[in-house]
This record gives C-alpha cells, sequence and structure tokens, in this order.
C-alpha cells in the first residue's frame, strides 16, 4: 500500500490551505478550508525518498485543485524545515503542530501520546478554567527505534505478520499476552525467539509486542509522572488496534479515557494548518515552486559522504588448544563458565594459563542445556585425563551457574575479563569488549582496574547488530562480511543510529546505488562508532588496547577500531572466552591461597535431571517472569530470568556467606519497630 486518501468534494474557487507532516517513514497532507473543514486527508509512504513522494503529491494535489486557490502552505516533521527552505511555505515544530490540533479539535485533552515510524511524543496539556487549553511540558524519545512504529515493521516482518492488516487483530485474540523485551529491537528477537521455541501462538507474540511497545513509552518517556485523562493517542501507529489495547489495559483508561481522534495519523498537518491560521504567519505560508525542489532532488540528496577504507589488520587469531598426553598421572585443571544472553563458554586452563579444552555454545534462552552440553562435550573430550581443582563462574548468569556447578568463585564480567587480559598482555590498559548483546570498556593502571563501563540497553554496539545488519543484506556474517568490508573503496558514512533506524538508511543507499561491500564496510565503522560514542564516551583510550569478545573475529570490525582510534589493536589468544578464562584463573587463585578443596560437584552434574517453572516477580514495575530451577537433589531452588540480582542476593544470604545487605541495615534503622503488612509479591502463570 503506497498511499491513503479520503476526500470531500468542494465547489471550485475555494480557498484551501495545505498542511503536510514530512516524516521518515510517511507524508501526510491535508488540506483545510476557510471552514475549519478538511476537504482532502492522505497518508502516503515514503520507502526512504522523502522528498520524491513531496514532489509527486504537490503535483498531484495543485493539478486535482487546480480550480481553487490554494492560499498558504505550512509544514512540520523531520523534513519539514528542509522542505520550507526548498519551496517555500511556514515551518511549525512538532510539539507545536501536535498540541495545536488537539487544542482546537480536542480542548478537554491533558494528555497526548504520539507514536510514529522513527520518533515519539508525549505531551502533558493545560486545560485549567483561567484559560483555554495549552502546551504546558513534553518528552521526545532519544535515538532508540523503542515505542515506535519501526519496532513493530520490524518484528511483524520477523514472524510474517502483514503489520497493516493482520497484526493489530492478531493481537486482540490473546488472552495472556507474554513478557517481551521493548527496550531493543534486538533483544525483543532472542524473546521471540525463545517464545517460538516453546510453540507460542503467533497471537500470543504479537500481543506481547504491543503491549512491550507501551510499557517502553510509558516507563521511558512519563519517567514517574502521571498521565492525566482524557488522553489522546495518534500518530500512525494508533491505527494499530493492538496497541490501542495496551494501552488501555496498562493505563486502565476507559473508553473515554483514551480517544483515538478520526485523523491520528495527520494530527500534525491539521495542526501546522490551524497554527498558521492563528498566527501572523499567514504572509510566509507561500508556495513559491518547485524549482528549488526539482534541483535539490537532481544534485543536493546525492552527494553521499564516505569513508576511509579499510585496512587489512596486522592481529593474529590464536586457539591453539594444549594437547594433553596418554597417561595414568591426570593434569590438574582449572574450570571457567561464562554463561551470556547469547553465548555460552566453558574452558578449561592448566596452572600455566595454557586451554586444555573450549567450547562457544549458543545460549538460546536455555542456560542450564548450554551448561550441560559444553561439559558433556569437554568430559568425552579430556574427562579422563583431567582433575578440575577448582571452578568459577561468571556472565550475566553467574549465579545460576555457580549453583549449579558447585564454583568455588562467582565474578561479574568486568573482573573476568580484566583478570584475562592481565594475564596475557601485561602491558595492557585499555580492554575492548564486545559480545553478542552487551559490550564492555575497561581501563587499567598497572594490572588493576581504575575504571569502566557497559552498555545501556541497546544493541547498536554490539554483535547483534552486526548479524541483523548482514541478515537484511543476505549476507554470512562469519564467512564474507569482514572480507566484503575489507574490499569496500568507499564505505558509506552510516553514522551510529539504532539498529531499526539503520535499515532505512541501509535502504536510502541502497536505492542510491551503493555496493553491498560499501555497505558492509560502513556497518563495521558504525559498530565502532557506536561503541566509542556509547560506551567509552569521554573516557580514556590508552596506547595498548586489547580487543576481546566474540565481535573479534570479525576482522573488518578490528580494521575500523585502527581507523577510528589510530591506535594499534592487539588481540589475545581465545579472545572469545576471556570471561570463562579469566573466572577460571580466579577460581585457581582463589583455592590456593585458601588452600581448600573445590565444590565443584563432579563432571556428573551435567546429567542429573531437573525441572523448570515460572513465577511473575511484583516486587517493582518491571515485572520479571523468573524461571525457578528445582535440581534433583538439591533442597533449594535456583532462579534466573530477573532484570535485577534480587533473588541472587536472596539465595546468597540464604546460603550463609555472611555478607550483610547494607541497603536492609539502612531500612531497618530508618523503618525502626514499625512493621509493614506483608504481600504476596510472586503471582505463579
Amino acid at each position: 500500500m503506497s498511499s491513503i486518501k479520503e476526500k470531500n468534494r468542494i465547489p471550485a474557487g475555494s480557498t484551501l490551505h495545505l498542511g503536510i507532516d514530512i516524516g521518515s517513514i510517511s507524508l501526510n497532507t491535508v488540506l483545510i478550508d476557510d471552514h475549519d473543514s478538511i476537504v482532502e486527508n492522505r497518508y502516503d509512504y515514503c520507502h526512504g525518498k522523502p522528498f520524491h513522494r513531496l514532489r509527486d503529491v504537490l503535483e498531484e494535489l495543485f493539478e486535482e485543485y487546480r480550480n481553487c486557490h490554494i492560499a498558504t502552505l505550512s509544514f512540520t516533521g523531520s523534513g519539514g524545515k528542509l522542505a520550507s527552505e526548498l519551496i517555500g511555505g511556514y515551518y511549525v515544530n512538532e510539539i507545536i503542530a501536535q498540541s495545536t490540533s488537539v487544542s482546537k479539535l480536542y480542548p478537554k485533552v491533558k494528555t497526548i501520546i504520539e507514536m510514529g515510524g522513527e520518533d515519539s511524543k508525549l505531551i502533558f496539556m493545560d486545560t485549567s478554567e483561567n484559560h483555554s487549553s495549552r502546551l504546558l511540558d513534553f518528552q521526545l524519545n532519544n535515538l532508540c527505534a523503542a515505542g515506535t512504529g519501526s519496532f513493530l515493521d520490524q518484528q511483524a516482518k520477523r514472524i510474517g505478520v502483514s503489520i497493516e492488516n493482520e497484526f493489530g487483530e492478531l493481537a486482540l485474540q490473546s488472552e495472556n499476552p507474554p513478557r517481551i523485551a521493548g527496550r531493543c529491537s534486538v533483544f525483543a528477537k532472542s524473546d521471540m525467539i525463545h517464545l517460538q521455541q516453546i510453540a507460542t501462538p503467533v497471537h500470543d507474540i504479537v500481543a506481547g509486542l504491543c503491549f512491550a511497545v507501551a510499557r517502553n513509552f510509558i516507563s521511558s518517556m512519563a519517567k514517574g509522572k502521571k498521565l492525566e485523562f482524557p488522553v489522546i493517542f495518534q500518530g500512525g501507529v494508533a491505527a494499530n488496534v493492538g496497541v490501542v489495547r495496551a494501552f488501555r489495559e496498562i493505563l486502565h483508561a476507559g473508553k473515554e479515557d483514551l480517544i483515538i481522534p478520526e485523523y491520528h495519523a495527520s494530527m500534525g498537518a491539521i495542526g501546522v494548518v490551524f497554527h498558521t491560521f492563528s498566527t501572523d504567519a499567514k504572509s510566509k505560508a507561500v508556495f513559491k515552486g518547485l524549482e528549488g525542489l526539482e534541483k535539490y532532488l537532481k544534485s543536493g540528496d546525492v552527494n553521499e559522504k564516505y569513508l576511509e577504507p579499510l585496512r587489512e589488520p596486522g592481529t593474529k587469531i590464536n586457539k591453539d588448544v594444549r594437547i594433553l598426553p596418554d597417561r595414568t598421572e591426570k593434569t590438574e585443571v582449572y574450570l571457567g563458565l561464562d554463561v551470556g544472553s547469547l553465548s555460552t563458554n566453558v574452558v578449561l586452563i592448566d596452572d600455566n594459563n595454557q586451554i586444555v579444552a573450549r567450547r562457544y555454545l549458543p545460549t538460546a534462552g536455555k542456560p542450564l542445556d548450554a551448561i550441560r552440553r559444553g561439559m558433556l562435550e569437554i568430559f568425552d573430550e579430556v574427562g579422563d585425563k583431567v582433575v578440575v581443582k577448582g571452578s568459577g563462574s561468571t556472565g550475566s548468569g553467574r549465579y545460576l551457574t555457580g549453583d549449579f556447578i558447585g564454583a568455588d568463585v562467582i565474578r561479574n564480567e568486568i573482573t573476568a575479563q580484566a583478570t584475562a587480559a592481565v594475564a596475557y598482555d601485561k602491558e595492557v590498559d585499555t580492554v575492548f569488549e564486545i559480545g553478542g548483546q552487551d559490550s564492555k570498556y575497561i581501563s587499567i593502571d598497572h594490572g588493576v582496574v581504575v575504571d569502566f563501563e557497559m552498555n545501556k540497553v541497546c544493541a547498536a554496539g554490539t554483535g547483534s547488530f552486526l548479524e541483523e545488519q548482514a541478515e537484511k543484506l543476505g549476507i554470512n556474517i562469519i564467512d564474507e562480511f569482514g572480507n566484503l568490508a575489507l574490499h569496500s573503496k568507499k564505505p558509506a558514512a552510516l553514522g551510529d543510529r539504532c539498529t531499526v533506524f539503520m535499515e532505512s538508511d541501509l535502504n536510502s543507499h541502497q536505492q542510491k546505488g551503493a555496493k553491498t561491500e560499501d555497505l558492509v564496510g560502513g556497518l563495521a565503522y558504525s559498530i565502532v562508532l557506536n561503541y566509542i560514542h556509547m560506551v567509552v564516551g569521554k573516557k580514556r583510550i590508552g596506547n595498548h588496547i586489547l580487543f576481546q569478545g566474540g565481535v573479534t573475529n570479525n576482522k573488518a570490525v578490528v580494521a575500523a577500531f585502527e581507523k577510528v582510534t589510530g591506535k594499534k589493536i592487539y588481540v589475545p589468544p581465545h579472545f572469545d572466552v576471556t570471561g570463562a578464562i579469566g573466572v577460571a584463573m580466579l577460581a585457581r587463585d582463589h583455592v590456593k591461597e585458601k588452600k581448600i578443596n573445590t565444590r565443584f560437584k563432579g563432571w556428573d552434574i551435567s546429567k542429573i535431571p531437573y525441572t523448570v517453572d515460572t513465577f511473575i516477580c511484583k516486587k517493582c514495575p518491571n515485572f520479571c517472569e523468573i524461571r525457578r530451577v528445582r535440581i534433583e537433589g538439591e533442597k533449594r531452588p535456583l532462579f534466573y530470568g530477573a532484570r535485577c540480582e534480587l533473588f541472587e542476593v536472596e539465595e546468597r544470604k540464604n546460603k550463609g556467606q555472611g555478607i550483610p545487605n547494607y541497603f536492609d541495615e539502612r531500612l531497618k534503622m530508618l523503618m525502626g519497630d514499625y512493621k509493614e503488612e506483608e504481600k504476596d509479591e510472586r503471582i505463579s502463570i
């Protein structure tokens, strides 16, 4: 579908006013007469060429209404300012445009929710009796697709559902929508894959996405502020009945509390016309002709910027494993496990930091299965030649892993990664680590961590970002990506945008004839630029940089880091499992220093049966879905799946490790003798 048009008949000679909202995804156009009646309402998809579409729409309208007088032309939207400079007309800020239309048509509305293709807005209106409805406050989304139409569009494509015809109606069929990550499109994909693996119906997944978008909008935009009724929901996404349902249920809104306007997608275009009416801007809202636009289309938007070609990095990949001899005396080894959201790494090291065995496996939403598989494979390989003297766990699933295997130490990823980096290279002062869904920066002075940073809830600087874009371009991330990027003569300047918005940029460059290798080269730069801007920020980048994590496999990214930083990038041995190596080293140091026997439960743990059930934690508004693991022979269950470490910390306390919780201590001092009535914080599902 390229456009939607609604028309009303008007007599020849009528005076009309044209309002256009130029967004990243669509061009919304309205014609309004002198009696404030909407004569025509159009919704046209831009397909990456908003100004080409603008020219076509204007030519059609001026031809169709040649017997009428189009007195004023007003613009808003991300392309409105440039359009007014090219062809004349009056430009109005999007917030002013959206609030003006609501103030005129729905004067009692107190809160405006606006969701478009690549942006969203939350606007608060003042409707007190002292004056007419007017703008009070507002909030805009950042450079992230969560809470926008593009987020839903991409997820709909993944599951093969039409966003226009099926998506919303399917969502209404769901009775128990599952929880899906709404903060990032790439992370949502992981949740969706997991739900598909357990045979979750499509209508439930679709509904879960609608609720994810609505929850994310409220949490990231409102930021604790109350959304007062009546609330109006406008923008292109308001056509999705599944999202409307989600907002109604989350806000506990009745039919009159949440309003969907008749012209929900064109409220910005309507607002610019009314704003032009109400000010002295009519003399400025004059159409000057299409000459400037035609000139721009011929030359102005094709002068693309390119980046420097990438060069083959001089780093060498080393994943050599020590071959154990056949002898009766077993080699003493130390086990390290790093369980992340995408990969699970299992390694055995000896006293000289040599790798005896290693596995890099997909977690696939089932960390215990991945651990069992990795341990079973390693046991089959070297089990009869080694004796485990110590074990450790790290990663987002470190507590679950540690309890499952009987780890001697449980350490965070920063400590584990830094330990391996310093052990392999004493001169290291900076560590760049990029994994599947997270990335880390570590600053080191003389072997000691002095600063660090991790990515926020965004995949743009992670391996998932590259996988997502490679999939769209139809290339293999492992075999083709690096070679293609290094052969690019003009890497495209794609910037460091959100992975969903990057799709629009890629489409735009492809339509202008960019070669695949130039797009891939640009993506290699893009992940590096995002990592530098979003993770490292203004922190120090030293002169001896180690690059670790699974993305290091991609030599184009290594080359891009060297170009952007202007410094040599060093790659340590077994760079993709350094977290597991580091925690194995920490386990070895711990058992030797304490002169204790290991708590490791043995290789048989990979065969012991376990069951998993779930419940919703209601300690905070996140409502995390917690998985409770019951292992045969164990008294206490294990927990994972929380966005915080609430349950893991509780387990640490229950096991009497003697570490006080100072937040609890402070709360006791503040509360004194007062006791709150206990509530059941868990709801079984």
